[in-house]
C-alpha cells in the first residue's frame, strides 16, 4: 500500500515537474529571466521531493524483499523442524533393529537442530530499529543510488538562465 502511494506521488510530481519545466522553457525563450528562474526553483524544489520519495520507494521495495527472505527462511525453518521430528521417530525405530543407521539419523537430526537454533537465533534477536544497521544503510545507499540515476533518465537537464549583463536592460 504504501509503496503505491509512494509511486503515485512520484508520478504527481513528475507531472507537476513536466508542466513547470515548460513554463521555464517559455520563461526563457521570452527572455523572462525573473519569471523562469522562478519556475527554475520549483522545479528544482519538486525534484528533491521526487528523489526523496524515489529513494524511500525504493527501500521500501528492497526491505519488503528482505522480509520475504526472512519469511521464506522462516517457512524453511518450519519445514527443517518437521523433517527433524520424523527423523526421531524414525531414528527411534530403527534403533533395536539396524542402531549404526539410527546413529547416523542421530547425526543428521542433531546437524539440522543446530541449523534451526540458529535459525532461530537469527529471526529472535532483540533488535533497535533506531540504530542503523550496516546492512540498513547499504540498503538506503543502493536506494539512493539507484534513484539518482533514475532521476537522470526520467527528467531533463534544467535550462541555462542566462543572467543579465551590467549595464544592460532587462
Amino acid at each position: 500500500v504504501q509503496l503505491r502511494r509512494l509511486e503515485a506521488k512520484t508520478y504527481q510530481l513528475q507531472a507537476r515537474d513536466r508542466a513547470i519545466y515548460s513554463k521555464c522553457v517559455a520563461a526563457i525563450q521570452a527572455k523572462n529571466n525573473a519569471q523562469a528562474s522562478m519556475y527554475a526553483s520549483e522545479c528544482a524544489e519538486i525534484r528533491k521531493m521526487v528523489l526523496i520519495t524515489m529513494k524511500s520507494q525504493l527501500a521500501l521495495e528492497r526491505v519488503a524483499l528482505r522480509l520475504e527472505t526472512v519469511r521464506d527462511f522462516g517457512d524453511i525453518a518450519y519445514q527443517m523442524n518437521l523433517v527433524g521430528s520424523v527423523l526421531s521417530i524414525v531414528r527411534n525405530d530403527l534403533q533395536n533393529l539396524m542402531p549404526d543407521i539410527s546413529t547416523e539419523l542421530a547425526d543428521v537430526n542433531d546437524t539440522l537442530q543446530s541449523v534451526i537454533l540458529e535459525a532461530g537465533e537469527a529471526t529472535e534477536q532483540n533488535l533497535d530499529f533506531n540504530i542503523p544497521t550496516e546492512e540498513s544503510e547499504k540498503i538506503l545507499k543502493e536506494a539512493t543510488t539507484l534513484a539518482e540515476q533514475k532521476m537522470r533518465e526520467r527528467f531533463p537537464e534544467m535550462p541555462q538562465i542566462p543572467t543579465r549583463e551590467p549595464g544592460s536592460p532587462q
